[in-house]
């Protein structure tokens, strides 16, 4: 076990408000005092920020367009309703958060349903007009159908493709379960067209669950080839969709990440003490002194990420159109661009705030600190995300180097379960916990807070409230009761 003379901390990136908040102990502390624990807290003005930041990218590069919410990573409606007040949009993967896009004021053309879709789901797109993103021709013949039989209007749908061809030597993008591969292009494009009289088709679009620019610059030159190939056919399509995997930089120190996982493993080799709960290797082991698999991490520290991922992507060249750059081989032919982000769009918008039940030492001498919350209500692990929570005192203050030894803990939730870990890492504070003091998870806001919790062992799932600054105060309200023109008081 490592000494607190060495800890290997990962302290989390905290820029304005969200740093501002985690100042302000005293309400953090009343508010988990009357609304339990854990509590998620929310800054709905950050995300019409962080959508702001991806507009400014489109101007940089002089291209049209939408900005899509993906919904699915985070579920809070003052965070939906706030990026209704702004010329954003919302990408919709299931019946309910298509319910909820429309109940937060989205109006139709501003939703697009993607992901999965049952007959309620599609029903409910083509009721309202809403973009449907088809993943294949079945869905169509689906959605057509559906159309048909219930004299509904003719919609706007995308077609997703995916396992782009490289140029020159056969490379494709790495696999997916989402849309229909390029080469069937053409069986998809002939349902397109027999299905006319209900579906327009405004464009085409692929989801890749990757942050390699190389791979998304081949799919977007695959997508640019399949307009071509639609124009030939007469057809008049004219946005492109990139999807999302713009990305997160959760840490402020490049260096911390670089020192932790080269310590990683180094202690999967044995060549130093563990750093984590039993042993554990986040993909990694030790075959004979030989290390071996891959690092199942998020990359936690990301010196490009966000918006400035998509300027970067854009900028990049397109090496089987000349080499001109992506965003001036849209631009030649006057495509849309749209785009997914989730993760990103909502980059330093919440905090899961824990109350601390108990210290001691497990029967193995580990140090354990027990939350009041399931390791499903913060899900740093489950998505692989590294970052050392924030230390907030009895007195409000956050802890800080210097105030006390550094300690290295290992995080427990509070189910009667042996996996009920917040992370297997042991994570390194300014000092020991004490029981009732809070720990602050920062930077959850996207995936992390909401879309793996659940009600196990009749535990109570997190409530939510949201927080915004007025003339130097901090205000909140309950998740539920924000609306846009909410003001201090919770009065609309």
């Amino acid at each position: 076990m490592p000494s607190s003379a060495e800890p290997l901390s990962l302290e989390p990136r905290l820029e304005g408000p969200l740093a501002s908040l985690l100042d302000a102990g005293d309400l953090l502390r009343s508010l988990v005092d009357a609304l339990g624990s854990p509590l998620n807290v929310l800054l709905p003005d950050r995300i019409a920020e962080n959508a702001e930041r991806f507009r400014a990218a489109y101007r940089t590069h002089r291209l049209g367009g939408q900005v899509y919410f993906a919904h699915k990573a985070n579920g809070s409606s003052a965070l939906l309703r706030r990026l209704a007040a702004t010329g954003a949009a919302v990408d919709v993967a299931s019946l309910g958060e298509l319910q909820h896009a429309l109940g937060a004021g989205f109006t139709p053309d501003r939703i697009m349903a993607t992901g999965p879709k049952d007959r309620a789901f599609l029903w409910l797109a083509a009721r309202t007009g809403v973009t449907v993103n088809a993943d294949s021709t079945a869905e169509l013949d689906e959605l057509a159908a559906l159309i048909r039989a219930h004299g509904l209007a003719r919609i706007p749908v995308l077609a997703r493709l995916s396992a782009f061809d490289g140029p020159g030597v056969r490379m494709l993008t790495r696999p997916s379960r989402f849309g229909t591969p390029a080469a069937e292009l053409d069986g998809l494009l002939k349902t397109v067209e027999r299905h006319a009289d209900v579906l327009e088709l405004t464009g085409v679009g692929y989801h890749l669950d990757t942050t390699s620019t190389e791979e998304k610059a081949r799919a977007l030159e695959g997508c640019v080839r399949a307009m071509d190939a639609c124009r030939s056919r007469g057809l008049r399509p004219r946005a492109v969709d990139i999807g999302g995997g713009f990305g997160v930089n959760y840490l402020e120190h490049a260096a911390e990440w670089e020192r932790y996982t080269s310590a990683l493993t180094a202690a999967v080799l044995g060549h130093r003490p563990s750093l984590t709960w039993r042993g554990h290797g986040y993909g990694l082991r030790n075959d004979g002194g030989t290390l071996r698999g891959a690092l199942a991490l998020y990359p936690a520290h990301r010196p490009v990420a966000g918006a400035g991922y998509l300027d970067d992507l854009l900028a990049g060249p397109a090496p089987s159109f000349g080499g001109r750059t992506l965003a001036t081989l849209l631009l030649e032919n006057l495509y849309d661009l749209y785009t997914e982000p989730g993760r990103a769009l909502v980059d330093q918008c919440g905090v899961v705030l824990a109350r601390v039940l108990e210290v001691r030492r497990t029967d193995s001498g580990e140090p354990l600190v027990r939350l009041a919350m399931k390791a499903d209500d913060a899900a740093l692990e489950e998505h692989g995300v590294l970052m050392d929570p924030v230390l907030l005192g009895r007195d409000g203050t956050r802890a800080a180097p210097g105030d006390g030894p550094a300690a290295g803990v290992y995080l427990a939730g509070s189910l009667c379960l042996e996996a009920d870990l917040l992370t297997r890492r042991m994570v390194f504070l300014p000092r020991l916990p004490r029981p009732g003091e809070l720990l602050a998870f920062a930077n959850t806001a996207g995936y992390c807070m909401d879309f793996r919790t659940s009600r196990a062992q009749r535990q109570p799932v997190a409530r939510t409230v949201a927080a915004w600054q007025e003339e130097g105060a901090w205000h909140w309200c309950l998740d539920e009761q924000y609306w846009p023109i909410t003001r201090p008081g919770g009065e609309p």
